[in-house]
Order: C-alpha cells, then structure tokens, then sequence
C-alpha cells in the first residue's frame, strides 16, 4: 500500500487563487445547482477528483457507459479556473502546426490538430447529452498577423494546414477589414471552431450525471490516498472516504502536488467581456473567434448575447496579489485593445474583467492518461488554451481505458510520461 498527501504530510494542501476579479459567467449563470459536502464513507467504480468542466465531461463519459461514480472538488463545481475560462474552441494549439511538425513530426503534429478537431464535435455532443446548447456555436477562426514581419510565418503555417487537409483560406489585410472589420496585416481563416460557456455546460453535465446515479459533492477536499492492487482510497477532509476501483485526477492547475516534476509553466491571463453590443449578433450571426500570432497574443471571441469577450496580456504567475493589483491596468489596455482590432465597433462599454491562472505545456499538447507511479489512476489535464477541447478528448480516452476497448492510438500523443521536445 502507497499513502501520499498533497501537500506536506499532516497539513492541509494550500486552496491556490485560481482567478480574481469578476469572471463573467458566474455572474450570469448564478449558481445552477448545489452540491452538498461529502459527510459518510463512499463506495463506486470511479472517484473524479475535481468538479469542473473536466471533471464533469469526465463523469459525464463515465456514467454515459454505466459506472457508478463519486465527484470531489475542494470548492463549488466549477468554482475553480471553469469560471475564469474564455472557451474558445478550436482545432490549432499553443504551437504552431510546422513547428509542432520538428519537434514530433508530421504524423503526431497533424493528428494533435485533427484531435483537437475531433474536441469540437465532442463538446457539441455534450451538450446535446445534457439537454441543453450551454451557449455552444460553431464560429469560424481568424489566426492574425498584426505585425509585417510575422505574414511569411503564417503563410507557411497556411501551406501546411492545407496539406494536411484542414479547411483554410488566406485572407489579406482588406479582405480581412471588410469580411471581420478586424484589423491585421493578415489571417488563417479556419472553417473549425466554436465557443461554449464552460461554466453552464459542466453544471448540466454534473446534473446530468447524477440522473445516472452518480453523486457530485462540493467543498470535499481530497487530502490524501491509498492505492493498492484492487482499489483507490481518498481521503477528504471531512475524516470519511472514498473507495474507488478507479481514480481520475481532473485538478488542473493544483496537479503539481501530486506530479511536482511534470513540465508546465503558469502564468496570469487577463480578460474582460463588454457590455451586450448593439447589432453585433447581426454583424456575426454565426459569431466569431481571433487570435493573434504575437507573444503574449490577444485572443477575443463573441458571446450568445450580444457580447465581446476578449483576453491575453498575459505574464509569468507570481503571486495573486500582484495579479489582482495589474487587473484595472491590464483591463483598460484590453479594451484599448478592441479600438485597435475592431475599430467599427461603437459604444464599447466594459461589462466585467477578471485574471486567473493558466498553465502551459513545453509542447502545447495536454497530459491526458495513466501514471506508472500512481496505478488504477488516470489523468486529465487540458493544459493550454485548448483545454475544454483537451477535456472533452480526455474523458473519451480514459472511459475507453477504464472500461473498454482500450485507449485509442491517439492518446498515446498526450501522454503524461513522453519525451518533452519543445518546438522551436
């Protein structure tokens, strides 16, 4: 038998601030159901670990293909970064398709995208699981170069999506102008993508998943564990436990505690969503998502009311406090921001603005499997700015691994023990 805690043995694991300011949907949703703390011993085939969008597409997959299932999270569901996420959905990663190709080759790089891809249906069919579109649209996606120098970059990363056979067209700074009114020197039009509300979509998730029997319960911290060849034990911090065939880890972020050695980077983003804009659901009916090819890069995305919800000016995670303290700044320079790209948009008015935390992989690609260390565990880590996409693949992986046939070739791309070779 193998015992571990967290965090130090005898204390109780740091509850790490995984945003601040007001993150939209939250404030638009409310609080869609409650989930009481654990308080007497359980017993199920597989115990998530973690209440937020990946944890709940995860017992959402799990309980689709019957297995009675417990969910644990340290906060409210989806109280942690689901509430903080901009929900972009897109088929590209954080790397770029020709510089993922040297560092994996072409058959994992396009088969990472594909993936990716594959996500988008994914998330879509989760909605239509839980009864309810959660905000999902299926938008185009503009990939930008605001700056001359960059339009060699992206019209090398254009010949290479297109030969890979991804739906792509060039657009130059006109047609860009007065197809999107975005200003740039030029774009990657991509027919894949869409947007989502994260939040809502994993309480109808979790809601769904207890109508199959699971339960989902708030504000129970995982404090320790026990794995042996038959089973997993969770310790909460409520002094009960959970007894488990299977355990999934869906932390996010706070996984560091269990796999201090795994390669990721946090950093803080910024965002902010504008009041509803008059005619702007007219505009892009279909809506919209960009992304620039800068570093830190700006990223925006329309809303199913009417809004722009825009991020980025990102930097290196230091402490809460002095994220919290460059919010206003950064907030004012994101809507300096929407001038610059969207200069046809009038009466512009700031809804909310939040930071929180993310993190990001030497690769881009999202840790999603099992862990020789910790056996009949598995791990869904959607790292990266893909990470609901990430999520929704990783349930789909670890349902087939824990209950059959097997997790797919693909997986094997994600997984958690493969040689890092950063794209250059």
């Amino acid at each position: 038998m193998t015992s571990l805690a967290p965090s130090t043995a005898g204390t109780k694991a740091h509850l790490m601030d995984l945003h601040d300011g007001t993150p939209f949907w939250p404030r638009r949703d409310g609080l869609p159901a409650v989930h009481n703390p654990l308080r007497a011993n359980e017993t199920c085939d597989v115990v998530v670990i973690g209440g937020g969008i990946t944890g709940s597409l995860v017992a959402l997959e799990l309980t689709k293909r019957g297995a009675d299932v417990v969910v644990l999270d340290r906060r409210d569901a989806g109280g942690g970064s689901t509430s903080a996420s901009t929900a972009m959905l897109q088929y590209e990663i954080d790397e770029l398709l020709i510089d993922l190709t040297k560092a994996i080759g072409g058959e994992q790089a396009e088969t990472a995208y594909r993936e990716c891809g594959r996500g988008i249906d994914l998330v879509e069919r989760a909605t239509q699981e839980v009864g309810h579109m959660c905000g999902f649209r299926r938008s185009p996606s503009l990939f930008m170069a605001v700056k001359a120098g960059d339009v060699h970059t992206l019209e090398q990363e254009l010949s290479a999506r297109a030969d890979a056979g991804f739906d792509v067209k060039w657009l130059n700074a006109d047609e860009l102008r007065s197809r999107w009114d975005l200003v740039g020197q030029a774009a990657i039009e991509s027919a894949a993508g869409g947007s989502i509300d994260p939040y809502l979509l994993c309480h109808h998730a979790l809601v769904q998943a207890t109508k199959r029997g699971s339960r989902v319960y708030g504000r129970s911290e995982a404090v320790a564990f026990e794995f042996t060849s038959r089973r997993v034990t969770v310790h909460t911090s409520r002094d009960v436990t959970v007894r488990a065939k299977y355990a999934v880890f869906a932390t996010g972020y706070e996984v560091n505690q269990l796999l201090p050695e795994l390669p990721i980077a946090l950093h803080s983003s910024f965002a902010l969503v504008t009041q509803p804009i008059a005619n702007l659901g007219q505009r892009y009916p279909n809506g919209m998502l960009f992304w620039d090819y800068a570093d830190p890069y700006i990223y925006g995305r329309t809303t199913d009311d009417s809004r722009l919800l825009i991020g980025g000016n990102d930097e290196p995670y230091r402490d809460p406090l002095r994220r919290r303290r460059a919010l206003p700044t950064k907030a004012r320079a994101l809507l300096a921001t929407i001038e610059r790209r969207l200069p046809n948009l009038s009466d512009v008015e700031l809804g909310y603005s939040w930071c929180g935390t993310f993190a990001e992989t030497p690769d881009g690609l999202a840790y999603l499997g099992g862990h020789s260390r910790y056996p009949r565990c598995q791990f869904a880590l959607g790292f990266g700015g893909n990470g609901i996409t990430y999520s929704a693949l990783g349930a789909q992986y670890i349902a087939d691994a824990l209950l059959g046939p097997g997790a797919p070739p693909e997986q094997h791309i994600f997984r958690l023990e493969r040689p890092i070779v950063k794209p250059s």
